[in-house]
C-alpha cells in the first residue's frame, strides 16, 4: 500500500512536469529528489515506469525527471542494489539513444544519469552502452560523449575499457560524415588521452599497474592520422578546434618515433590554424602540449621548425590581451609557456630571434618582446645565466623609448632581472637609472579618458616604478650592494626631484640594513664611490625639500628620516641632536595636514634645527664648506620658487653662524651678483637672507649693500640694460626694489640696540636714494609697482623695528610726517574704479605703524590721512561687481581676500589715530569724517562705513578709562546717526548698527561713572535682538527696532531726549526706506514712553487716521500711523466701534486695522467680544434654499450677521493684546465657535457675497477666505492661540485636524483631534465647556449632535474627565445616544464608551456590566448594513476587556467568540483586524471555561496562522497579537515561547521557517489533531488571497514533515492528494511551487 502511494505521489509530481513555470519545474524536481532521499530505489523505479508508460511525453518534461534521477543516484549511489542500477542504466541508455537526431538537453540528461551510475557500476554501464557501440555501425553521438565523460569521472574504472573502445572506434572514424559526430570523436579522444595520462601518473594507486603508454600508442596514432590528415583540413571552424584540442593530449601518447616523424607536418599544420581562427587559446594550448611532448622525447625536428614557431608565436604576444575577454588572457599565458619550452631547449636561437626585435620602433612589437623576455628570464634562469651581458646590452634602445606601455614593460623586465642577478653585471646601473627616472616622472594633468582608451598614463608608469624600486630595496637581498650607496647619486640632481620620496624611503631602508650589519661609521665610502654627493650637498638638498613637506607624496618625512640615518656621515657631532630633534620634526608633519600646517611656523622650526646643527658642529671650516655648497645649489632651484626662498633663509642662517667675515662678504656679493631680480620670490628670499645674516653681521651687511650700488657690477648692469631701453628701466627698478627690501629686512632682524642709530642716517637715506631718480637734477618718482610696494614694505618694517625696539616716547622719528605724506600720495594715486594692487592696504599698514610713533601728526596731516584713506577704500565699487567683470575664479578669490585685508588695514589705521585722542571730541571728530559715508545712498559705501564704525566704537570702549564723571555730550547725535540703520536694507549694516548703539550706550554708562566691566541688563538685551535683524522681514525688524528704541528711551539722559527726537525726525528723509521706517518706529516707541506731553494732540490725530490710511501709499508710514493709533488708544478709552459691524463684507484692510486697534485694552475688548458672541448665537446659522435647477435638492446659505460677527471676532482676537479678554471668556467663546464650525460645514455664502469675495480676492494678493466654515475654523484657531492654548492649535494643525473639521465626511475625526488636544493641553477649561455642550446633545441639528458626541467620545479617552469628575455624566449621555436616529451618533457613542478603558480604566470595573451590554447590543445592531457599528463595538470591547470583572464577561464569552468568528475571513480588512484582536483579548478570560474556549482556539488557530500572510499589514499585526495571547492557553510551552519570541510587532517574520517550527510543536503536543488541521487548511485552498492559498499547502507539508508514524493513519491521504492535485493546476506559479513541495513531503505519512 505504501509503495503504491509513493508511486502515486511521484506520478502526481511527474504529471506536473508539464507546468511551464520554471520555478514550479524546479520545485517538482526538488520534490522528486526529496522523495528519492526517503525511498531512492522506489522512486527510481517509479521514474523508470513512468517514462516507459508515457512514451509520448515531450522531451523538456522528460529532462526534469531524468535530472531528478541523476541527483537521486549521485546522493544514494552507495545504497543502490544491482537490480535497480540495471533498471536505471537500461532506461537512461534507451532515453539517450531513442532519437537518432541529437536533442541535446534530453540526451545530455540521460547521459549524465549513466555517468552518475558509472561511479559505482562502471561494468554494468559499459555492458549496456557497449551494446550501442557495435563494430562497423556509427554510434549515437551521446554514446561517445558518455564514454568521454565516464573516462574523466572514473579514470581507474574506465581506462581498462579504452583499448577495446579505441579498437572498435578507429574504423568508425572514416565512417563519420557529419561534423557533430567528428567533433564528439575528437572530444572522446581528448578525454581518453587525458584519462590515460592521469592513470599512468598514478600507477601506484591503479587497479592494474602493468598498463603502459605503448598499450594505447598505436591506436592513438591511427586516430591521429585521421584527425590530422583529414579532419583538420575541414572548412568548419568548430570541428578544427575540436581536432586541435584532441591532438594536444594525444601527442603525449603517440609512439616517439611516430611523433618525431610527424612533427615536420604537425607543427606547420597547427601554426597554420592561427590564420584561420581569431580565438587562438585552444590552438596555443594544444601547441604547448605538443612542444612539451616533443621535448620529452628529445626531438630533433624542432630545430628545423624553430624559426616558423617563433615567427608565428611572437605576434600572438604582441597583440594585447583584453582583460574583458578571459580567453585572450589565457592565450597569452599558453603562448608564454611555449616560449619557456623553446627557451629551455634553444636559448641561443630564441635570444637571437628576440633581441633584434627590441630595436623595433613598433610599440606592440617592443612591448610583446619585453613580455617574453621577462618570462624567459624568470622561467629559464639556468639557460640564461651566460646570456646576461647580451640581454643587458640589448636593452639600450628600449630604455630610450618614451612610450608609456614600453616603459611599463621595461620596468617589469628590470624587476625580473633584479631577482636573477642581472643588475649586478656591467650595464645594470643604466637599468637602475631608468627606473629612478620613471619614479621622477611628472604627474599627468587630469583629463577625461574615453571609455575604450587603453593608453597608460604617466601616473601609472610612475606608480609601478615606485613600487618596484621599493620592493627591490626591501625584499631582494642581493640588490643591497647594487643600490647602496649608488642611489645617493640621484638625491641631489634637480631632475630627480619627483623621485625623492621613494628614493629616500629606499635609501633609509638600505642604510638601516647596513647599520644592522655594523657599518655605521663607514656608511658612505667616498673613497670607493667618487660620484657620490658630499655630506654638505646631501644635507642642503634634504633640508631644502623638507620645507615643502607634503609635496611629492609627503617627501618631507622621507627626507628628514634619511637625513637622520645619515647623521654620522654628515658630521659625527650630530648624533645626539639629530636623533632627538628629527623625530620631533617628523611627528609635527604627521600630526598636521597640508591645510592645517602653518608654513611660517614650519620654516621657523627647520631654521632653528639648522641653527642648532651649526652650533653642534661648531667647526668654522665645515660651516664655510656648507654655506658654499648652499650657494652653489641656488641656481638648481630656479623652477622651485618656494624651495629657493627657503634656501636663501638657510644661507642667511648659515652665514650668521660663520666666523669668517671675508667669506660672509664674498658670499653676499656673489648673491647680489647672481640673483634673478625679476622674480618676486627671489627678491623676498634674498632680502630675508640679508636680514637674517644681519643678526650677527650688521656692519658687513650694510657695507655690502652700499658697496654693491657703487660697484662696477651694478653700474655694468645698468649700462647693459640701457641698450634695451624698455627692459632697462624695468630691470633696474627690480634691482632697486630688492635693495630697498633688503634694508627693510635688515631693520627688522638686526639687533635693535645697533640698528636704531642707523635708520635715519644710513638706511632711510639709501632707500630714498634708490627710490627717487634724478633727471636734470629734478627728483622724479617712479611708477614701477614693484619698487613702490617694496618701499612701502620696507618703511613698514622700519616702523615696526622702531616700535618694537624702544619704549614709547624714547625715540623721536623726525622723518615720520614725510613718510606719512609719501604713503598718502601713494594712496591718492590708486584708481577709485577698481582695486588691482595691494598698494592701499600696504600703505595703510605702514601708516598704522608710523602714527603711533613720536611726534604727533599735525591736524591738517591727520585730516588729509583720514579723508584720503576713507575715500580710497569706501568708494571702491562693490566686490560683486568686480566678480561679474572678472570671470577667472582664482583671480576673483584673490580680489576678495585683497578687499578684506584692505578693510582690516583701514580699521587698524583709524584705531591707531583714535587712540591718540580717546575723548568724546576725538570720537566726534572721527565721525565727522565718517558721517557722510554712513548716510550714503550707495549700499556698499554704507556697509563699509558702518562696519568700520562698529570696529572703532568697540575699540573706543575697550580702551576707555574714565577717571572723572563727565558728560558724553554728543551721545544723542551719534545714537540718531546709527539707530535708524538698524533697519537698513543690508543685513550686515543692521547688525553693525546694533553693535554701534550697544557700544555708545556702554560708553555713556562709563562716562556716568560705571566700571567698564559693568553689565547693564537692558543694554545687553541689544545683543539678543541682533538675531531678529538677520532676515529683512518687516515684522521682525519692527519688533526689534521697537525694542532697541525702548532701550534707547530708557538709557538716554533727559536733557538729550528732545535733541534725539529732532534728530530722529530728520531720519524720516533717509534715502533708504528701511531706515526711514526705523525712524518712525523709534519715534513711536519714544512717544509711548513719554505720551503724556502730547495728550492735547490726540483728538486731532484720531480724526484723520482713517483718511490717512486710505491716502498714503507708503507702507512704513501706514505702519507708523497704526502704531500711533495703538499708543493713543491705550491712553484714551473713548473708542466707538458700533459702526464697524455694518462695514461691507469682506472687511477692507483699514477696517481690519481698526478692529485690531480696539484689542489693546482688556476691559473694552471683553465687552466687544460678549456683544459679538450674542450676535452669533442669537441668529440662525443658515437658511435652506431650494435648488430648482437641481430638482428636489436644497443648499444651505449662511446668514450674514453671524458671519460678520465671526469675522470681527477673528480680527479682534488676532491682535496679541486681546489675550487677557479671550482668557476671561474662554468657555463661551470655545463652545460658540465649535458649534459655529459644526453648523457651517457644507454651508455656502450668499450670492451677493460670493461675487464680492471674488472681486476682493482679485484685488488682494492673499485674502482671508470668507467661506463660512473656513472663517469659523480660522476664528476658532485664533481664539485658542490667543486664549493661551497655542499647544492645542498646534497639535490639531500637525495632526491635520483643521482640514478634517471642514470635511463633511471626516468632520467627526477632526473634532476628535481637537478634543484630544484639549484634554492634553487645556484640561482645566473642560468642566465649563462640557457643561455648556451637554444641552446640544438634544439639538435639532444632526451636525451639532455629531460634533458634541464626537467631542465627548474623545474626551472619554483621557483620564482628565475622571480627574474633573465628569465621567459619570458623560457616560450616561453616551449611553443615552445608543438609540439616536443618526447611525454616526450611535457609532461615536460606542467609541466613547470604549474609550473609557484607556481614559479611566479604574472605572470600567464598576460599570462593566453596563458597558459590556452596550457593546453586545452594538454588535447586534440591525440598522448597520456595512457593519460599521459592529466594527466599533468589537474595537471598543477589545479595549474594555482588560479592565472588566471576569464574572461580567464569563456569561457572554462563548457568545462573543462565536459571533465574531465569521469576521476572521471578512473581505473588509478592518473587520478582520478588529475581530482577530478581540479574539486575542477574549483568551484572557478562558480559564474558567478552559475546555470550551480551548476548542474555539483550535477552531481559529489555522485561520490565524494563515492570515499571517494576509495582504494587509494591520491584519498581520492583529494575528501576531492574537497568537501571542492564545499561546499560554494551548498547553505547549515550546509553542507559547515561539509565539512570544517570533511574533513580536517589531520583528520581521520568516514565515516558512516559523511555520516549520510551529508544525513541529503542534505534532509533538497534539498529534491527534493532524487530520482536523489538514481539513481546515483544505478549506483555504479556495481562498481569494494568493499568499494564503500558497500558505495552506505549505502548512500541510510541514505538518506531515513532523508527525510521528503512529498518527499517520488518521489522514485521508486520497482526499489530500486529490486536493493537492487539483491545486497543482492553480493559475499562480507561487501556489503551484508550494503544492509541489508538499507533495514531496507526503512520503513521510505513506
Amino acid at each position: 500500500m505504501m509503495e503504491s502511494r509513493i508511486k502515486r505521489l511521484a506520478t502526481t509530481l511527474m504529471d506536473a512536469t508539464t507546468d511551464k513555470d520554471p520555478l514550479v519545474q524546479e520545485q517538482i524536481y526538488n520534490a522528486l529528489c526529496y522523495l528519492g532521499e526517503s525511498e531512492p530505489e522506489e522512486i527510481l523505479n517509479s521514474c523508470d515506469e513512468y517514462l516507459r508508460q508515457h512514451d509520448k511525453l515531450a522531451y523538456p518534461h522528460r529532462v526534469i525527471i531524468l535530472k531528478a534521477m541523476e541527483t537521486v543516484v549521485k546522493n544514494n549511489i552507495a545504497l543502490l542494489d544491482k537490480s535497480t542500477a540495471k533498471v536505471v542504466i537500461f532506461l537512461a541508455s534507451n532515453e539517450m539513444t531513442k532519437s537518432k537526431e541529437v536533442i541535446r538537453d534530453w540526451q545530455q540528461a540521460a547521459s549524465n544519469v549513466l555517468v552518475a551510475v558509472g561511479q559505482r557500476f562502471i561494468n554494468k554501464v559499459m555492458e549496456e552502452v557497449l551494446t550501442k557501440f557495435q563494430p562497423g555501425i556509427l554510434p549515437h553521438y551521446f554514446v561517445m560523449q558518455t564514454f568521454a565523460n565516464l573516462s574523466v569521472s572514473n579514470v581507474f574504472g574506465m581506462v581498462p575499457f579504452l583499448n577495446s573502445i579505441l579498437g572498435t572506434m578507429l574504423p568508425m572514424l572514416g565512417m563519420a560524415k557529419q561534423d557533430h559526430m567528428k567533433s564528439v570523436f575528437c572530444y572522446a579522444l581528448q578525454h581518453f588521452s587525458e584519462s590515460i595520462q592521469e592513470y599512468l601518473a598514478n600507477l601506484d594507486k591503479a587497479p592494474d599497474p602493468t598498463v603502459r603508454k605503448d598499450t594505447f600508442s598505436n591506436e592513438i596514432f591511427s586516430a591521429y592520422e585521421v584527425l590530422f590528415n583529414s579532419w583538420l583540413q575541414h572548412r568548419e571552424a568548430k570541428l578544427r578546434l575540436a581536432v586541435v584540442e584532441a591532438m594536444g593530449p594525444m601527442s603525449y601518447l603517440m609512439p616517439s618515433e611516430k611523433l618525431e616523424e610527424q612533427l615536420p607536418k604537425l607543427i606547420p599544420g597547427i601554426l597554420a590554424l592561427y590564420k584561420k581562427h581569431t580565438e587562438a587559446f585552444y590552438i596555443s594550448k594544444s601547441l604547448c602540449q605538443i612542444l612539451e611532448a616533443s621535448v620529452n622525447i628529445g626531438s630533433r625536428s624542432l630545430d628545423v621548425q624553430l624559426d616558423s614557431l617563433l615567427g608565428t608565436l611572437h605576434p600572438q604576444i604582441c597583440a594585447p590581451a583584453d582583460p574583458s575577454v578571459p580567453l585572450t588572457v589565457k592565450n597569452h599565458t599558453e603562448v608564454l609557456r611555449c616560449f619557456t619550452v623553446l627557451a629551455c631547449s634553444f636559448p641561443d636561437r630564441v635570444l637571437a630571434f628576440l633581441l633584434p626585435k627590441l630595436e623595433s620602433s613598433n610599440e606592440r612589437t617592443r612591448v610583446g618582446t619585453l613580455l617574453i623576455m621577462r618570462q624567459i628570464i624568470n622561467s629559464a634562469p639556468s639557460q640564461m645565466e651566460i646570456k646576461k651581458p647580451f640581454i643587458l646590452s640589448s636593452m639600450k634602445l628600449p630604455l630610450q623609448d618614451c612610450n608609456n606601455k614600453v616603459k611599463r614593460a621595461v620596468v617589469q623586465v628590470i624587476s625580473a632581472m633584479a631577482h636573477h642577478g642581472y643588475l649586478e653585471q656591467p650595464g645594470g646601473e643604466a637599468m637602475m637609472e631608468f627606473l629612478v627616472r620613471q619614479c621622477a616622472l611628472p604627474s599627468d594633468a587630469p583629463k577625461k579618458q574615453p571609455p575604450d582608451a587603453d593608453d597608460l598614463t604617466t601616473d601609472s608608469v610612475q606608480s609601478i616604478s615606485v613600487n618596484t624600486l621599493f620592493l627591490l630595496s626591501t625584499t631582494v637581498d642581493r640588490m643591497n650592494n647594487v643600490l647602496w650607496p649608488y642611489l645617493l647619486e640621484f638625491v641631489t640632481p634637480i631632475q630627480f626631484t619627483n623621485a625623492l620620496t621613494p628614493l629616500c624611503k629606499s635609501l633609509m631602508f638600505l642604510a638601516m640594513k647596513k647599520q644592522e650589519e655594523g657599518e655605521n661609521a663607514s656608511l658612505i665610502r667616498y673613497d670607493l664611490n667618487a660620484n657620490l654627493p658630499t655630506p654638505y650637498a646631501l644635507t642642503t638638498r634634504l633640508l631644502v625639500v623638507s620645507s615643502q613637506p607634503y609635496v611629492g607624496d609627503c617627501r618631507g618625512t622621507a627626507a628628514l628620516r634619511l637625513l637622520n640615518v645619515l647623521h654620522y656621515s654628515v658630521h659625527p657631532a650630530l648624533d645626539r641632536l639629530w636623533s632627538k630633534q628629527v623625530p620631533l620634526l617628523v611627528e609635527h608633519i604627521e600630526e598636521n595636514t597640508e591645510k592645517s600646517l602653518s608654513q611660517k611656523e614650519w620654516e621657523e622650526k627647520l631654521l632653528l634645527f639648522l641653527q642648532e646643527t651649526l652650533a653642534a658642529v661648531s667647526d668654522n671650516t665645515w660651516i664655510c664648506h656648507f654655506v658654499t655648497e648652499m650657494c652653489r645649489q641656488l641656481n638648481s632651484y630656479n623652477g622651485f620658487l618656494l624651495e629657493k626662498n627657503f634656501l636663501y633663509k638657510c644661507i642667511g642662517t648659515t652665514l650668521g653662524a660663520c666666523a669668517s667675515k671675508d667669506l660672509v662678504q664674498k658670499q653676499l656679493q656673489e648673491l647680489l651678483e647672481t640673483a634673478r631680480y625679476h622674480e618676486e620670490a627671489e627678491r623676498e628670499g634674498l632680502a630675508s637672507c640679508f636680514g637674517i645674516c644681519a643678526i650677527n653681521h650688521l656692519e658687513e651687511t650694510l657695507a655690502k649693500l652700499e658697496d654693491f650700488v657703487r660697484s662696477d657690477v651694478f653700474k655694468k648692469s645698468v649700462g647693459l640694460f640701457s641698450i634695451f631701453k624698455d627692459r632697462s628701466d624695468n630691470e633696474v627698478e627690480k634691482i632697486k626694489s630688492t635693495l630697498i627690501l633688503c634694508y627693510g629686512y635688515v631693520a627688522v632682524y638686526a639687533p635693535k640696540e645697533l640698528v636704531l642709530s642707523r635708520i635715519e642716517a644710513d638706511i632711510l637715506k639709501n632707500i630714498f636714494q634708490y627710490f627717487n631718480t634724478k633727471v636734470l637734477g629734478i627728483k622724479v618718482e617712479t611708477k614701477d609697482l614693484t619698487l613702490k610696494l617694496c618701499l612701502i614694505r620696507s618703511i613698514c618694517m622700519i616702523g615696526q623695528a622702531i616700535y618694537n625696539g624702544v619704549k614709547c616716547g624714547d625715540f623721536i622719528f623726525s622723518r615720520k610726517a614725510e613718510l606719512v605724506a609719501q604713503m598718502v600720495e601713494f594712496i591718492k594715486a590708486e584708481p577709485l574704479e577698481a582695486m588691482r594692487t595691494p598698494v592701499r592696504q600696504r600703505a595703510m599698514i605702514t601708516c598704522t605703524y608710523l602714527v603711533i610713533l613720536e611726534p604727533h601728526l599735525s591736524d591738517p596731516d591727520r585730516t588729509e590721512l583720514i579723508d584720503t584713506c576713507l575715500a580710497s577704500v569706501l568708494a571702491l565699487p562693490p566686490l560683486e561687481a568686480v566678480k561679474e567683470r572678472d570671470e577667472n575664479g582664482g583671480d576673483a578669490l584673490h580680489k576678495e581676500m585683497l578687499y578684506g585685508d584692505t578693510i582690516s588695514a583701514l580699521k587698524d589705521l583709524l584705531k591707531g589715530l583714535l587712540q591718540r585722542n580717546l575723548t568724546p571730541h576725538g570720537l566726534q571728530d572721527m565721525f565727522a569724517h565718517l558721517g557722510p559715508w554712513i548716510k550714503s545712498n550707495k549700499e556698499h559705501e554704507r556697509q563699509r562705513a558702518v562696519e568700520v564704525s562698529a570696529a572703532l566704537l568697540d575699540f573706543y570702549l575697550s580702551k576707555l578709562n574714565v577717571s572723572t564723571v563727565i558728560p558724553f555730550y554728543n551721545l544723542s547725535v551719534l545714537i540718531a546717526l546709527f539707530s535708524p540703520r538698524c533697519s537698513d536694507s543690508l543685513a550686515s549694516v543692521r547688525q553693525h548698527a546694533v553693535d554701534c548703539v550697544y557700544c555708545l550706550l556702554y560708553i555713556q554708562l562709563c562716562y556716568e561713572g560705571f566700571a567698564r566691566d559693568h553689565r547693564d541688563e537692558m543694554v545687553e538685551g541689544l545683543k539678543a535682538l541682533k538675531k531678529g535683524l538677520e532676515e529683512p522681514d518687516f515684522t521682525i525688524l519692527f519688533h526689534t527696532c521697537n525694542n532697541i528704541a525702548m532701550v534707547i528711551g530708557k538709557r538716554v539722559p533727559p536733557d538729550q531726549l528732545m535733541s534725539l527726537l529732532l534728530a530722529m525726525f530728520e531720519g524720516l528723509a533717509d534715502p533708504d526706506k528701511n531706515c526711514s521706517r526705523a525712524a518712525t518706529v523709534m519715534i513711536n516707541s519714544l512717544l509711548k514712553e513719554r505720551g503724556g506731553v502730547l495728550q492735547e494732540k490726540v483728538p486731532d490725530i484720531m480724526s484723520i487716521i482713517h483718511s490717512k490710511l486710505e491716502e498714503v501709499d507708503e507702507e512704513h508710514i501706514r505702519k507708523a500711523a497704526q502704531q500711533t493709533v495703538y499708543i493713543l488708544a491705550s491712553q484714551h478709552k473713548s473708542v466707538v466701534v458700533s459702526s464697524l459691524l455694518s462695514s461691507a463684507l469682506p472687511f477692507d484692510s483699514h477696517t481690519c486695522t481698526m478692529w485690531r486697534s480696539l484689542a489693546t485694552e482688556p476691559t473694552l475688548t471683553s465687552q466687544i467680544l460678549e456683544q459679538l458672541l450674542e450676535k452669533v448665537n442669537r441668529d440662525i446659522p443658515y437658511k435652506e434654499s431650494k435648488c430648482f435647477l437641481l430638482g428636489s435638492g436644497s443648499e444651505r446659505i449662511a446668514t450674514p450677521l453671524p458671519l460678520a460677527a465671526t469675522c470681527a471676532l477673528y480680527e479682534i482676537m488676532s491682535a496679541p493684546e486681546s489675550g487677557a479678554a479671550v482668557l476671561g471668556l474662554y468657555p463661551p467663546l470655545f463652545v460658540t465657535l465649535l458649534l459655529r464650525v459644526s453648523c457651517t460645514v457644507g454651508v455656502q455664502l450668499p450670492k451677493n457675497l460670493q461675487s464680492r469675495e471674488r472681486r476682493s480676492s482679485s484685488q488682494s494678493p492673499a485674502p482671508r477666505s470668507l467661506h463660512p466654515c473656513s472663517c469659523a475654523v480660522e476664528t476658532l484657531k485664533v481664539m485658542l492661540a490667543r486664549g493661551g492654548s497655542e499647544e492645542v492649535a498646534r497639535a490639531v494643525g500637525s495632526a491635520g485636524g483643521w482640514e478634517l473639521m471642514a470635511s463633511p465626511e471626516r468632520h467627526h475625526d477632526g473634532i476628535a483631534v481637537l478634543a484630544r488636544a484639549m484634554a492634553r493641553h487645556a484640561g482645566p477649561r473642560l468642566p465649563l465647556i462640557v457643561k455648556n455642550l451637554i444641552p446640544t446633545l438634544s439639538s435639532v441639528f444632526d451636525s451639532q449632535r455629531i460634533t458634541t458626541t464626537a467631542f465627548f467620545a474623545e474626551l472619554l479617552n483621557s483620564n482628565v474627565v475622571n480627574d474633573l469628575i465628569l465621567l459619570e455624566t458623560m457616560m450616561d449621555n453616551m449611553t443615552g445616544r445608543q438609540k439616536d436616529a443618526c447611525m454616526l451618533v450611535r457609532m461615536l457613542a460606542l467609541r466613547g464608551l470604549g474609550n473609557i478603558a484607556s481614559g479611566s480604566p479604574e472605572k470600567v470595573r464598576k460599570h462593566g456590566a453596563k458597558l459590556l451590554a452596550s457593546m453586545v447590543n452594538g454588535m447586534d445592531d440591525k440598522d448597520d448594513p456595512h457593519n460599521l457599528v459592529a466594527l466599533e463595538a468589537m474595537s471598543s470591547l477589545s479595549k474594555l476587556l482588560d479592565h472588566v470583572e471576569e464574572r461580567d464577561i464569563q456569561s457572554m464569552l462563548l457568545h462573543i467568540a462565536i459571533r465574531i468568528r465569521p469576521f476572521f475571513d471578512s473581505e473588509q480588512p478592518d473587520l478582520r483586524q478588529s475581530s482577530i484582536v478581540l479574539f486575542g483579548n477574549l483568551t484572557k478570560f478562558s480559564e474558567g471555561n478552559c475546555e470550551v474556549f480551548f476548542e474555539q482556539i483550535l477552531n481559529g488557530l489555522v485561520t490565524l496562522l494563515l492570515h499571517l500572510q494576509d495582504p494587509k499589514p494591520e491584519v498581520v499585526k492583529a494575528c501576531k497579537f492574537a497568537l501571542r495571547m492564545c499561546g499560554p492557553n494551548m498547553g505547549c510551552e515550546g509553542l507559547c515561547d515561539m509565539f512570544l519570541n517570533h511574533l513580536r510587532e517589531d520583528r520581521s517574520l520568516h514565515y516558512g521557517e516559523f511555520m516549520n517550527n510551529v508544525c513541529k510543536h503542534l505534532m509533538q503536543s497534539y498529534p491527534e489533531m493532524l487530520n482536523r488541521l489538514i481539513l481546515t487548511n483544505l478549506f483555504y485552498f479556495k481562498s481569494n488571497w494568493v499568499d494564503i492559498r500558497a500558505a495552506a499547502p505549505m502548512f500541510i507539508g510541514f505538518l506531515v514533515l513532523h508527525v510521528d508514524e503512529d498518527h499517520c493513519q488518521q489522514v485521508d491521504l486520497d482526499q489530500l492528494i486529490s486536493a493537492l492535485n487539483l491545486l497543482l493546476k492553480d493559475p499562480i506559479p507561487a501556489v503551484r511551487v508550494k503544492v509541489a513541495e508538499t507533495l514531496g513531503r507526503l512520503v513521510r505519512i505513506l
